[in-house]
């Protein structure tokens, strides 16, 4: 019997979308309901009941119309979900008393209708199903138990089964009444000699989300995890299993993700009991919380455990008690006591067990961080405290909000993890990988087809000097518009734009000279790639004429080991790419017009052989995007007009050098594994704010990835936290390095 019930209830839904196999994918609402008894001891069926469904969008798809045969006139006179699950409960108790049996369960062709359409539209128009909808058996499943040969349960279609067991294909024309006839021919098949099944692969559908913690130790299947972004940041953990209604989610199994300040970054982790959950979860890639999609990716138990596990007894202890609701508060007097806590939660929202209930999160040095996780034992306790948000303690304001289980443990992991003192391992001297010859670096010209603008405000990008050229920006050549930075990687005032003729430019020049951006006017000045690379070298242009450098780069001579990589010889070199002691300043170029080739070497960090010079970053124009994974080439010493030029001629390129380029503070990554991608290194800083054009990944002259990369992190503060907070935290396995780049 199917879980000791006494009558199955053959069902089947469909909706105003997609169906079969795609049922539920789209959000469609339902449109149609057919249901039919089967008594299990008489082997006995019951009147075969249709009933159409109004949905809240009258809006039916072609392949739905196709599909069903119904039209809006149809659907129109019909009554809402509410309505038909109540005419369904009062048919199904009455047919299943007057057969006198005493309980039913569900059976259906796929989980899809229950898991992927019934539930989760019945969680947004908040309508409480019968009980009947938690349990269900699969006809697939039962039939492949009875008939192991038949073949696999995925492949198994109402036709092919009915085939297996010598049974006719139903004759009915209407989608629905068909399927339902089917199921019930093969149940009945299933039921008599010589099979006498026993339906008994009852699955439940959970009826709440059950909170819970989770050791860093514990096995974390990999298939069973997804990543869901774009959630509203007061989301709770509550609020993500309600949009994966239906589906069944492991104890504790959300993590919500935070960025580096501590805040919610709009990301969760969700962890399900089987991988058929987890897949069922990708289907509701896009659907809507409230008014918002979120985005469904399928992620690692790694990720999950980084976010969610703990290894605390002291956190283990605090989360021992169930079915507690949590508030965190942040902001707390570093002086507070838990007495202090109590007084201004107040007496409408009794902490559970008091002090006990209270956890206040603190350095490794036991210095209190001004955040603490509240427990209170129900809703309305949690609500009144959340009244006191931004209320005073002492002379501060505290935030409260509600908050997880993975939460605490993200919070105090994070905290605990930091070192009182940051200890890093010496920074090992490696050769640096070169682009070295052309496509990448096409020869510097005497040809006037550029542009300098010089007194940009230190705000402007490159939306603001679009705008600033006006009628302009059409004759701008792709990937034409190079930002220059400082030495220091912010904004130096100056830009060239590349122009696609020497007419052009000089348009550009007459018409743009001293317009204003910003109230700041700008020069605008007409040059040659050649006059751009002795700018971007230290020298001056204006209307007088070219300066040059006011001097040169010593010369040091280079080791052997790398002399073997030509560049063009009109390509100048550029110290201040880098900062020491990260890279060293390369000899200036000594090759003539005849020699060909020319010596790019990686030299050992001499900080007093810097120049105070501007270091170029190519914000191309127009932007194609790039993958993460397709980086490759790194745009090292030959010069900064090099890595400008390189950004020009190869996407890859120009993503090493923004990534070099990019405002805010450079750590170094050593000791990756050789099969490292940009995605793994994101995932390795989750949290800290990073974009994939914020990652490098440094490859060897082989092709190979060398074991290292450079990460720009938005403030020093955040790669600060970063390298503290990470260092002692294994890569895939792998112990890493972390250098922050002065």
């Amino acid at each position: 019997m199917a879980s000791h019930s006494d009558t199955l209830v053959v069902f089947f839904g469909a909706t105003a979308g997609a169906n079969g196999g795609k049922l539920g994918s789209d959000e469609r609402e339902i449109i149609l309901l057919v249901w039919q008894i089967v008594d299990l001891h008489e082997k006995k069926v019951g009147k075969l009941h249709r009933c159409l469904v109004k949905p809240d969008t009258l809006e039916l798809t072609d392949q739905c119309k196709e599909e069903t045969g119904l039209t809006l006139d149809d659907i129109v006179k019909a009554e809402p979900l509410d309505k038909v699950l109540q005419q369904f409960q009062q048919s199904v108790s009455s047919e299943v008393k007057c057969l006198g049996r005493s309980s039913c369960t569900l059976c259906v062709n796929s989980p899809l209708v229950i898991r992927q359409a019934l539930h989760p539209e019945a969680s947004k128009k908040n309508l409480v199903l019968p009980e009947c909808f938690f349990s269900f058996v699969d006809v697939r499943k039962e039939f492949h138990k009875c008939c192991p040969n038949a073949g696999q349960v995925q492949k198994l279609t109402l036709t092919s089964m009915l085939e297996y067991v010598g049974l006719p294909a139903v004759s009915e024309e209407m989608m629905g009444m068909r399927e339902v006839r089917s199921m019930v021919q093969l149940t009945l098949c299933m039921l008599a000699e010589p099979h006498n099944h026993k339906f008994s692969c009852v699955e439940t559908v959970k009826y709440k989300f059950d909170s819970g913690t989770c050791s860093k130790t514990e096995p974390v299947d990999s298939e069973t995890v997804i990543r869901a972004r774009g959630l509203p940041w007061q989301s709770s953990d509550q609020d993500i299993a309600r949009f994966f209604k239906g589906l069944n989610i492991a104890k504790g199994g959300v993590a919500l993700c935070l960025n580096a300040q501590g805040r919610r970054n709009g990301e969760a982790l969700v962890r399900f009991i089987n991988s058929e959950h987890r897949d069922l979860a990708l289907e509701r890639h896009k659907h809507h919380m409230g008014s918002r999609y979120i985005e469904v990716y399928k992620a690692t138990g790694e990720e999950f455990l980084k976010i969610a596990g703990g290894t605390s007894n002291e956190v283990a202890q605090f989360l021992s008690k169930e079915n507690q609701v949590i508030i965190r508060m942040r902001g707390l007097p570093f002086t507070a006591t838990p007495q202090e806590v109590l007084s201004f939660l107040g007496p409408e929202s009794p902490v559970t067990d008091g002090g006990e209930g209270l956890l206040f999160v603190k350095y490794p040095d036991g210095r209190p961080t001004g955040d603490a996780f509240v427990l209170f034992s129900c809703e309305e306790y949690a609500q009144n405290a959340l009244k006191k948000h931004k209320q005073i303690l002492g002379k501060r304001y505290i935030e409260l909000f509600r908050s997880t289980a993975a939460e605490v443990q993200q919070v105090l992991n994070r905290y605990m993890s930091t070192p009182l003192i940051p200890t890093l391992p010496p920074s090992p001297i490696v050769p640096v990988p070169v682009l070295s010859t052309p496509p990448f670096l096409p020869a510097t010209s005497s040809t006037r087809d550029c542009v300098r603008l010089r007194g940009l405000p230190y705000t402007a990008g490159i939306e603001d000097i679009l705008e600033f050229m006006g009628e302009h920006t059409v004759d701008i050549k792709p990937h034409g518009v190079h930002m220059v930075l400082n030495q220091q990687g912010r904004p130096s005032g100056d830009a060239f734009i590349q122009m696609k003729s020497p007419e052009k430019a000089f348009l550009v020049a007459q018409k743009c000279h001293k317009k204003t951006m910003k109230d700041r006017y700008v020069e605008v000045f007409q040059c040659s790639t050649e006059e751009m690379s002795i700018v971007l070298m230290g020298g001056t242009l204006n209307r007088s004429g070219l300066s040059p450098p006011p001097c040169k780069l010593p010369c040091l001579s280079p080791p052997t080991a790398y002399t073997a990589f030509p560049t063009p010889p009109a390509i100048l070199s550029e110290a201040a790419l880098y900062q020491p002691p990260l890279l060293a300043a390369p000899r200036p170029h000594q090759a003539t017009a005849h020699s060909p080739a020319h010596t790019l070497a990686y030299y050992p960090p001499q900080p007093h052989l810097y120049m105070n010079m501007n270091m170029n970053y190519t914000a191309y124009y127009p932007s194609p995007p790039v993958s993460p994974s397709t980086v490759s080439y790194f745009a090292a010493p030959p010069g900064a007009m090099a890595a400008a030029v390189a950004a020009q001629s190869h996407p890859a390129a120009a993503a090493a050098s923004s990534v070099l380029a990019q405002p805010g503070a450079l750590v170094r990554m050593q000791g990756l594994p050789y099969n490292t991608g940009v995605k793994d290194v994101l995932s390795f800083f989750q949290g800290y704010q990073l974009q994939p054009d914020s990652v490098l990944i440094l490859y060897n002259f082989s092709g190979q990835c060398s074991g290292e990369a450079l990460i720009t992190f938005p403030s020093e503060e955040i790669a600060r936290r970063a390298v503290a907070e990470r260092s002692n935290h294994p890569f895939y396995g792998q112990q890493v390095h972390l250098v922050l780049c002065n």
